[in-house]
């Protein structure tokens, strides 16, 4: 049995200390529930076979990432270790002019290759008229058309990570609250002192986030890894109930999806440089704002419930860190996902966990290396 103590309680270090825990391992999970975790402010669009990123390394991971998802779901519901809110509901790509919509089939052809490569959650697209999106999405404007992405999914950050963290406690981990410290990491073992108590362990996951380097500074490394700033809005609709509308995604960055019974969800601003700044502001609303009444008008008099404000954790090429620290081998490093956390961040903690357990990981991770 290996013994691990997991830093982080987000995404990622849940479903690390999920796996450890369920495969009968010696595990403990600290986390300091910092405000600005990005985990429980975000709400993921888990169809990575949609994205238009230039990283030819991000989508073999986003693959496996993905397909893991429903045997994810599957084994938490066994447990009835609480609702994930992962469901598939279908994604419209719309073009809201008619230079985008130019665009669309070469897009569509792109998004077929990758599903005829086997790439989840994709489906068979199809090209969809303004009329037959806005059947699908009511609040939708005066759009020139879209592609409709049947498998899309999406998913709420703080309720799969809370079932994954139900799941390890029901497994055995112990769940700690508190600041932790590292006091020594070699090849051969790790010390962690959290909240005075000290904790001798084989291995230790760091998947902290944005305050990855703050843990990682006693033994004298770093990762480039750096706060980048979301804000998110959620929107009640009343009466109307939202349950199926598909995900919209345009040509920029934002995107509304939404969940039942009648919440909407749009946003998030990506504020590179923020620091750890957590304020709503004004810039961050109108960002938010104008870009979703842009492309659905219909939200217009639907209340705004809350704003969010989380921290990616932002690498400066656009590719997370998994893997082991040359010299420290006992410290794995699982940070860096930036806006595709919740996309990949329960493979990535499967990956971390198997790294624990000197498994061969079961995705190539080359290009994530800690230290490249």
């Amino acid at each position: 049995m290996t013994r691990t103590i997991v830093i982080g309680g987000g995404i990622v270090g849940a479903s690390a200390a999920f796996r450890l825990a369920d495969s009968g391992n010696d595990i403990v999970l600290v986390d300091r529930q910092d405000p600005g975790h990005a985990t429980a402010a975000g709400a993921g669009i888990i169809a990575p076979g949609t994205s238009q990123r230039p990283l030819p390394a991000f989508y073999p991971f986003a693959a496996d990432a993905v397909r893991y998802y429903p045997e994810l779901v599957a084994r938490l519901a066994e447990l009835d270790a609480g609702d994930t809110r992962y469901e598939v509901v279908g994604k419209l790509l719309v073009a809201t002019n008619e230079n985008e919509f130019e665009r669309l089939p070469a897009i569509q052809q792109v998004m077929e290759r990758r599903r005829q490569e086997g790439m989840p959650n994709l489906g068979t697209t199809s090209l969809v008229s303004a009329e037959e999106a806005r059947s699908m999405f009511p609040a939708l404007g005066d759009v020139a058309g879209a592609i409709h992405v049947p498998e899309a999914a999406r998913v709420d950050g703080a309720s799969v990570r809370d079932a994954m963290v139900m799941g390890a406690r029901k497994r055995g981990a112990t769940i700690l609250q508190g600041e932790a410290r590292l006091l020594q990491g070699t090849d051969d073992g790790a010390v962690v002192e959290v909240e005075g108590t000290t904790h001798a362990v084989d291995r230790v996951i760091v998947a902290a986030g944005c305050w990855t380097n703050r843990f990682l500074e006693p033994i004298g490394v770093s990762v480039p890894v750096a706060p980048q700033k979301g804000q998110i809005m959620h929107i009640g609709m009343g009466e109307t109930t939202t349950s199926r509308w598909p995900i919209v995604g345009t040509f920029g960055d934002q995107y509304i999806l939404t969940f039942g019974p009648n919440r909407v969800v749009c946003g998030a601003t990506r504020e590179t440089g923020s620091g750890y700044d957590l304020r709503t502001t004004p810039g961050g609303l109108q960002s938010v704002t104008n870009e979703a009444l842009r492309v659905a008008p219909g939200l217009a008099n639907g209340t705004v419930e809350e704003v969010r404000v989380g921290l990616r954790p932002l690498s400066d090429d656009g590719l997370p860190f998994i893997g082991e620290i040359d010299g420290h081998r006992s410290v794995i490093v699982a940070t860096g996902h930036g806006p595709s956390g919740l996309q990949l961040g329960p493979w990535s903690g499967v990956i971390a966990a198997d790294l624990a357990l000197g498994m061969q990981p079961s995705s190539a991770i080359s290009a994530f290396a800690v230290g490249r």
